[in-house]
């Protein structure tokens, strides 16, 4: 089944939608990021088909989220990196898991926690103004068109 494409619409939810709406690539994403970057190793984890996880992974990479980097040659085998850009989405994961702490805690809570490289110490990631640094929340922001000169 086609999935309606999402990449001509303005809405930039609906455009990030287009590249990681598919229900196992925040997986993949999540996979690479703790280090889990070999296809059989990824396969394994989340118990994908080949099929699917070799779609998945060539669409990531078609999109810039990921690259192959070998590391054998015979047989040449790959694994894969996050690129800058989609690192810069795992900020986006970890909001996710925030908020899946929150609202949908399995009964043995939290499977993983975030420690801050900078102070060492256990953190609960938020969203903080860039202007003021002021801690962020939806209720303290408004949506506004952005202005056409």
């Amino acid at each position: 089944m086609q999935r309606t494409s999402f990449a001509d619409m303005s809405c930039s939810i609906a455009r990030t939608l287009q590249v990681v709406g598919e229900p196992w690539t925040p997986l993949i994403l999540r996979d690479l990021f703790v280090g889990i970057r070999r296809f059989n190793a990824i396969r394994e984890d989340l118990g994908i088909s080949r099929k699917v996880l070799s779609a998945r992974l060539g669409w990531l990479e078609a999109h810039g989220m990921i690259t192959r980097e070998a590391y054998s040659d015979r047989p040449v085998r790959h694994e894969y990196v996050l690129t800058e850009k989609g690192l810069a989405f795992v900020e986006i994961l970890i909001a996710m898991t925030t908020w899946g702490d929150r609202w949908e805690r399995h009964p043995s809570g939290p499977p993983i926690r975030y420690r801050h490289h900078g102070c060492g110490e256990v953190t609960s990631p938020h969203l903080h103004c860039d202007r003021c640094g002021e801690r962020v929340q939806a209720g303290d922001v408004s949506v506004e068109p952005t202005p056409t000169d």
